[in-house]
């Protein structure tokens, strides 16, 4: 059993990649002040360990308050300002783990090693000053007076101020079960449902439209419309992978939080697949008389598979019923339309997430309206201070989700000031 200090001015409580960064900005902020990380796992960091297929996608050239949702967009661009992406490269260098840009602006280590960002978080801890308590559980937290009483798996601990950095319920196998939105309730906050978040969709294998199973390992470049309630709520571009489930790959991850949150909320929601990105039935439509007029001898399949790929085409072509080897001059208006409507509207019929499993975030908890976005620090009880997932933010696939923890806890490690002064 490690040993616990019987009181600290600040204790966090999780040491993953916020937790971590918290504590190294708390000391290097504050350096005579005492901090103590808590975690329930013996070997902490173990979700930064398997992010970016164990790479580590670090955060992105760019970032914006657009590439996240959840909290409100004012509220989220003022934290993400408190540590831009330009200064968490710096804060990384200053650690030794230098980023190269991939496609998409993601950025990674050099090394390609998400273990070397694990172990320059951990170092820069122990460098900073800060004490580490690993395989200890905070198991409740209450108030005394101005202080708090840590309630762990080694005994109880006083604290002038504590950091919530428990994540959320995704990958529980890395040690996120959600035990830290039961704290954040106990001392006074309201919770936004959770949900999955950057999770792949299963589609039912049993409608007139399924076509994933026999396309399982394709890719295409796709635009997925989330429809709530008969209206468009949201269109996302990018890549898209059919597999024996259903679908996966960015777009799908990043649509994934949208229909998961319309579907807790009992809504009517559904899904749709553009193989034409950012372009309307109309414009495809007159793609196609076009197509007809100039090339009336090309036949269907072959002029189809020059959008997308021919396993695609071959298989849209059978669910329409229409004759791979037809010529373009023999497709009736009719059918030229129902093939164009379904190339720019083909149904997806979502089932469900895959689960908290392969969710890499989770969308939900606690809301940034109750917490001061220039320090991190709790409205409804001083003292308490909330860094990465756990709070109602999420961002889309690309180091988003990795920034806010860095620029969550670049603030309350700064915001500090305001309990330990």
């Amino acid at each position: 059993m490690p040993f616990l200090p019987p009181a600290t001015d600040v204790a966090i409580v999780g040491a993953g990649a916020a937790g971590l960064a918290t504590a190294i900005f708390t000391r290097r902020s504050h350096p005579g002040a005492e901090v103590l990380l808590l975690d329930g796992a013996r070997k902490p960091g173990a979700k930064i360990l398997v992010s970016g297929g164990g790479r580590c996608n670090v955060t992105n050239v760019v970032v914006t308050e657009a590439d996240f949702w959840g909290g409100k967009a004012t509220l989220v661009r003022r934290v993400l300002r408190a540590l831009p992406a330009e200064a968490t490269v710096a804060f990384f260098a200053d650690l030794g783990v230098a980023l190269h840009e991939e496609a998409g602006g993601k950025l990674f280590p050099d090394t390609n090693r998400a273990h070397d960002v694990l172990d320059a978080l951990l170092r820069g801890v122990g460098e900073s000053g800060g004490t580490l308590c690993a395989d200890t559980r905070v198991n409740g937290i209450s108030r005394d007076g101005a202080a708090f009483v840590l309630d762990t798996s080694a005994g109880m601990v006083r604290a002038r101020a504590v950091v919530l950095a428990t994540g959320g319920r995704s990958l529980p196998k890395t040690g996120s079960d959600g035990g830290g939105y039961a704290i954040a309730r106990s001392l006074g906050h309201t919770l936004v449902p959770q949900t999955p978040a950057l999770a792949p969709l299963v589609l039912d294998p049993d409608t007139p439209y399924t076509i994933h199973e026999r396309l399982s390992g394709v890719a295409v470049d796709a635009e997925l419309t989330v429809w709530i309630d008969g209206a468009v709520a949201v269109r996302l571009r990018g890549a898209m992978l059919w597999t024996h489930f259903g679908i996966s790959g960015p777009v799908a991850l990043n649509a994934s939080r949208h229909w998961a949150n319309a579907k807790a909320a009992k809504r009517g929601v559904r899904m749709s697949l553009n193989v034409y990105p950012e372009r309307q039935f109309d414009e495809i439509d007159a793609l196609w008389v076009r197509l007809a007029r100039e090339r009336p001898g090309a036949v269907l399949r072959r002029s189809l598979a020059a959008d997308v790929p021919d396993a695609l085409a071959m298989a849209m072509l059978d669910v329409l019923h229409l004759p791979h080897d037809l010529a373009l001059a023999d497709l009736t208006r009719d059918d030229r339309r129902r093939l164009v409507h379904a190339a720019t509207e083909w149904p997806l019929p979502v089932i469900d997430t895959r689960g908290y499993n392969y969710a890499e975030v989770t969308a939900g908890g606690v809301p940034l309206t109750e917490i001061d976005p220039g320090t991190m620090q709790s409205r409804v009880c001083p003292g308490l201070y909330f860094v990465g997932e756990i709070l109602d933010v999420d961002g889309r696939i690309g180091g988003f989700n990795f920034q806010w923890a860095w620029s969550t806890a670049a603030l309350a490690g700064r915001g500090l000031e305001q309990v330990l002064a």
